[in-house]
């Protein structure tokens, strides 16, 4: 063997016991780790690939925070002393329940972006044509700017009737920036964002190799999710509907129309992303956040909300934590509507105790999905589920694509996070926590509404209905739930 294969394969050996010291001594879940140790030890190139890319928990490390930093300065130097501190520093606990209180505080304990805000106006959309209605009329009242990010944008009828509406009126004067997820996207043409651009579009995608080399190296596995659009800082929009055909047409979603001053937490999320993303505003950034928001009529009105920001630049996970929070303190009832779900430990754990000590917990998830690896991770948690008293209901259309939560007849999210280790963990989300009985009656019956094309599943049957290949396949599949 020569020097040089020596010295190689010294240096290879050293990088796999520095990763694997590594692994270990991470603060993190051990389940992930042991995965990853599995890994790299079966597959020591790709796997020590895969990890670099996928496994490291940057959360933690708390890399990421340099890439606010700059962000986090305009706002302090640009916006108003005294308006920054009532957005970003006022404690409104006091406006929900005293039950929730301590939720608001976890929250804002996470990040201090996650406002609440009192007084709001909700509309609540459960079909595409609703949404596109709305969305279509309100960008033709656009005066000022229009701000849009998501994580689907279409090449495709319903997506290019957006698409070409945001044309005109940026022809017409209006600033529209436009920020998107690269993976999402993937199939979108490149002539599809150079006719944006040409209209006078401004278009940042949010990984690029042009945003530098650390930020492209941290978001390479971290998808935007979120759903934002923000028009002249007066109405906004956010939820599980993304813009193409499949949710004007054909799935089962829910969104959510808002005004009134949770527009500024949605505002400073796009405005953070979109500067992290090579964006660029030239107008100070106190320009998107007037001292006052009018709130018009709305079906709902008065309702304090919580907009929650989380990705995995921050410290904490914030939803996770928020979901184990209300599982934990839930007394009744918790309805949950989500198309993906493979739950870190912590959360099935909640979910688990809830149902053992009597909370009526439902989950209401697709019969079919829209991507072939999640149907058998979904399933694999059925039985456990079922076996603890959680009751399982399936739909029986195409596909629900919804992420909603609502429990005891006075606390409601409607959001982008899925009920998985990738939303709860890796994505950057956005949900509307709504502090309303009002709200959360509309959704429980809207989730009730909806349990009417559902299947109900019963432990027996189940059991008697699997095969064990395919339990063996989704116990399998499971394993790299997080990477799905």
């Amino acid at each position: 063997m020569s020097a040089v294969s020596v010295i190689l394969a010294i240096v290879v050996v050293m990088l796999y016991v520095g990763i694997a010291l590594f692994i270990i001594l991470d603060d993190g879940d051990s389940g992930w780790k042991v995965t990853w140790l599995l890994a790299i030890s079966l597959f020591p190139v790709l796997g020590l690939l895969f990890y670099l890319v996928m496994g490291v928990n940057y959360r933690r490390l708390g890399v990421r925070e340099r890439l606010h930093a700059k962000v986090e300065k305009r706002f302090r130097e640009e916006i108003p002393p005294e308006r920054f501190n009532k957005l970003f520093l006022t404690d409104l606990s006091s406006e929900v329940t005293e039950k929730y209180r301590p939720l608001v505080s976890l929250l804002r304990s996470c990040y201090k972006g996650n406002i609440l805000s009192e007084g709001n106006a909700v509309e609540l959309i459960t079909t595409g044509e609703k949404k596109w209605e709305l969305l279509k009329q309100d960008i033709r009242e656009a005066r000022e700017y229009i701000h849009m990010e998501y994580f689907r944008f279409g090449d495709d009828v319903a997506g290019r009737e957006i698409r070409d509406l945001l044309m005109v009126k940026a022809r017409e004067g209006v600033k529209v920036r436009f920020v998107y997820e690269w993976f999402g996207n993937r199939l979108v043409p490149w002539r599809y964002y150079k006719e944006m651009r040409e209209a006078g579009i401004e278009v940042a995608r949010f990984t690029r190799l042009r945003n530098g080399l650390v930020n492209f190296w941290l978001r390479l596995n971290s998808r935007n999710h979120r759903k934002i659009v923000i028009i002249d800082g007066k109405v906004a929009y956010t939820g599980g509907m993304n813009l193409n055909n499949n949710y004007r047409y054909k799935w089962r979603d829910t969104h959510m129309r808002l005004q009134g001053p949770a527009i500024y937490a949605l505002q400073a999320s796009f405005l953070d992303t979109w500067h992290t993303s090579g964006g660029q505003i030239k107008e100070p950034l106190g320009y998107f956040f007037p001292p006052e928001i009018p709130v018009g009529e709305a079906p709902l009105t008065g309702i304090p909300i919580q907009v929650v920001t989380d990705e995995p630049d921050f410290t904490y996970p914030h939803v996770q934590l928020s979901y184990e929070w209300i599982l934990q303190n839930a007394r009744d009832y918790v309805y949950i509507q989500t198309p993906y779900f493979g739950p870190p430990e912590s959360v099935m754990n909640a979910l688990e105790a809830a149902a053992l000590r009597g909370v009526d917990v439902r989950l209401l998830l697709p019969a079919k999905v829209d991507t072939p690896l999640i149907g058998p991770v979904n399933r694999s948690f059925f039985t456990e589920c079922m076996e603890a008293g959680i009751r399982i209901y399936l739909w029986k259309g195409e596909f629900i694509h919804c992420k909603t939560l609502v429990s005891d007849d006075d606390l409601c999210l409607i959001g982008a996070t899925n009920m998985d280790i990738r939303s709860f963990q890796i994505n950057h989300e956005v949900d509307a926590f709504c502090y309303s009985r009002e709200v959360a009656l509309a959704q429980k019956a809207i989730f009730l509404r909806d349990l009417e094309n559902c299947i109900p599943l019963d432990l027996e049957g189940w059991k008697a209905s699997r095969k064990w290949y395919k339990v063996l396949l989704g116990k399998v599949i499971r394993l790299a739930d997080g990477v799905l």
